[in-house]
């Protein structure tokens, strides 16, 4: 009888073990920064994160894999969007208009307290956010 609950035991030990390794490793929905990306992935998925634009505004990118929540922040204040991927960059709706984030540089923003800036990514000229 002893043998069975040593057996028991030690196979509900074991399940919860291999349980607790799985779920590790399906738990991350974001990339740390500088991670790769997979390469299923749209490489969009390397902008998640916070970008920042002048004067305390910023862009904030989150989720992945083509589905991204989109944050917003201009001298009003916070919005948030749903975006999603398409024609190479992050398609999100704002008060009724198609908007696309892209890739660019700060002299793409069409800012001049970016210009200087390498890594930026624009929604329309007068609107970029950039890392540092």
């Amino acid at each position: 009888m002893k043998t069975i609950r040593l057996s028991l035991v030690a196979l509900l030990t074991a399940s919860a073990f291999v349980a607790a390794c799985s779920d590790r490793s399906s738990s991350s929905s974001k990339p740390a920064e500088g991670t790769p990306v997979s390469a299923s992935a749209p490489h969009t998925d390397e902008w998640l994160g916070k970008w920042t634009g002048p004067e305390g505004t910023f862009l904030e990118l989150a989720g992945g894999h083509g589905k991204y929540e989109v944050t917003v922040q201009n001298l009003d204040g916070p919005r948030r969007f749903e975006g999603r991927y398409a024609d190479g960059g992050i398609e999100f709706e704002r008060d009724g208009t198609r908007e696309v984030i892209r890739a660019s540089d700060g002299a793409g923003t069409g800012m001049k307290w970016l210009a200087g800036k390498k890594n930026c990514l624009t929604v329309r000229s007068g609107e970029g956010y950039c890392r540092d």
